[in-house]
């Protein structure tokens, strides 16, 4: 695997399938997952690879991945964060949204890396970041830490996330086929896709708009990793 410039691959090349993940499991170098949803986005990406689909990743940085755990002499387990540089691995690309969030503009930006396959294949992946020093100190480390922070917390980062992710593949200039949701962290790329169907609507009349909601519907997927209660979020 290696790192690439998202504005030198040409991504208008035909539009893409777009995959929306709260963490992708790429390689033990990148702690930006922390278990079984990472590792399964990353298998389902490295595949995707392997057969050449047009094809690209949205995720979380995760500056601080998850945890390492150690046993200490008593046996009991000591967790520590894990400390990583993306500047290592990855390249920072030029575009920058922003989104709202508690009546503050929230700048996010993107750094890129793409998974290499064997095949030839290429896949981006984008990893969205808060911590622009535009930003307010009390946003910049809200793409940090994975699952960490309460239900307030968690619901900034899959802001930045879903609406954050539609305005980056906007300002990236990628053509989107279809919006594909691995579990219901990005669910608020809905909420921005029916904002901007009815921001077109207004500009010009097209048929495909004149239900809004049922065409957002039409260009998006979901799949679920944990098909049970204690695999869902609740406020």
């Amino acid at each position: 695997m290696s790192y690439y410039n998202v504005r030198e691959m040409n991504l208008n090349e035909e539009p893409k399938i777009v995959y929306f993940s709260m963490e992708i499991g790429l390689s033990a170098d990148l702690p930006t997952y922390s278990g079984g949803l990472g590792v399964l986005a990353g298998d389902t990406i490295k595949s995707a690879a392997d057969l050449k689909l047009p094809m690209v990743a949205v995720t979380l940085i995760h500056r601080k991945g998850y945890f390492t755990q150690e046993l200490d002499a008593n046996g009991w387990q000591v967790e520590s964060d894990v400390s990583w540089s993306p500047a290592d691995a990855m390249t920072l690309l030029d575009a920058r949204v922003e989104v709202q969030i508690e009546g503050r503009q929230v700048i996010a930006q993107a750094w890129g890396y793409d998974v290499i396959s064997p095949t030839g294949g290429i896949l981006p992946v984008i990893f969205l970041d808060s911590s622009a020093e535009e930003n307010d100190p009390v946003d910049r480390g809200l793409t940090d830490t994975l699952y960490g922070g309460d239900h307030l917390h968690r619901l900034k980062q899959e802001a930045i996330l879903g609406i954050g992710g539609v305005r980056m593949l906007d300002a990236l200039g990628v053509e989107v086929k279809k919006y594909h949701l691995n579990e219901g962290h990005a669910s608020l790329l809905t909420v921005e896709l029916l904002r901007q169907s009815k921001r077109d609507i207004e500009k010009v009349w097209d048929e495909r708009l004149q239900w809004d909601d049922e065409y957002v519907r039409e260009r998006c997927v979901f799949t679920t990793h944990t098909p049970v209660a204690a695999g869902h979020g609740r406020p």
